[in-house]
């Protein structure tokens, strides 16, 4: 079946639904990123000090706890199969716009690993490898540049006109 270029025949409803649940998808996740800045200010620093606590630190003008193990399968489970489903049906959508397949693939498939490698990484992160900040930092990045393209493509080609 050929998908490529679908989404430019798609009914205009069809295009509205897609087009509503992309931005209210991206104000999600946007929000989610500035929470991040908030409890760890996006750096490898404030990462390992949300996770693993500041105890020791007698400057901190907030004090926090290292996580428990409670929160820490908490906070993995739920971003893991969250950011599934997201990329899943980002990629579901993706895979009918009008891409090059090779580009279109890295989008819908590069995601999964950023997933795993940012929530794994928080996880081992927690158990003390330290330096699975630098790779929670890289990855998170990927994953909202990726998230960030995929959408701007999808909303572009909804808004075009049908050649």
């Amino acid at each position: 079946m050929m998908l490529n270029g679908r989404i430019q025949s798609l009914p205009k409803e069809l295009k509205l639904l897609i087009g509503i649940f992309l931005v209210v998808l991206s104000i999600g996740f946007y929000t989610g990123l500035l929470f991040v800045n908030e409890t760890s200010s996006i750096s490898t620093n404030g990462i390992e000090e949300n996770y693993l606590g500041n105890e020791n630190d007698e400057d901190a003008e907030v004090m926090k706890f290292k996580k428990s193990p409670k929160e820490m399968l908490s906070i993995v489970h739920s971003h893991i199969l969250s950011m599934s489903l997201i990329f899943f049906l980002l990629g579901v959508i993706l895979s009918i716009t009008n891409l090059p397949n090779k580009i279109k693939l890295f989008l819908m498939i590069e995601p999964f690993f950023s997933v795993l490698f940012t929530f794994g990484g928080l996880y081992f992160l927690w158990k003390e490898i330290l330096w699975m900040k630098y790779l929670v930092i890289f990855s998170g990045t990927f994953m909202t540049l990726t998230f960030t393209a995929s959408t701007l493509i999808i909303l572009y080609q909804l808004i075009r006109k049908q050649n």
